[in-house]
């Protein structure tokens, strides 16, 4: 990823003010994301299958505050949206808003990728 593509996928200064800039901990912190972050989306896809409202909330609200954690503010701002959907009502809504946030997580996981390298 380019260093212009990488910008503003993930905040570093915000995430800084956690870690001190500790590049180990920026790491491990991350890949916590990683795994949280496909956990959520695999949840989140399992709720429009079920048409499950409360857990479709629960878990977009779990993903936007782990994204507002590690200064990936775009994909919180997305996941926010999401959020407000009730996808027992509004399926189509729903699946078009998950590939939207499995799209920027993308991002958020390429970005990740090339951190750490």
């Amino acid at each position: 990823m380019l260093a212009a593509e990488r910008a503003g996928v993930i905040d570093l200064e915000h995430l800084n003010k956690y870690t001190g800039g500790d590049l180990a901990l920026n790491g491990e912190i991350l890949r916590l994301f990683e795994k949280q972050a496909t956990d959520m989306t695999l949840r989140l896809q399992n709720c429009i299958e079920a048409g499950d409202n409360e857990g479709w909330f629960e878990a977009a609200h779990t993903l936007k505050g782990a994204a507002r954690g590690i200064g990936a503010f775009a994909l919180a701002y997305t996941v926010a949206e999401a959020e407000k959907l009730q996808p027992k009502t509004d399926r189509a809504n729903a699946q078009a808003a998950l590939a939207t946030m499995k799209s920027r997580a993308g991002l958020v996981h390429m970005f990740i990728d090339s951190y750490l390298r």
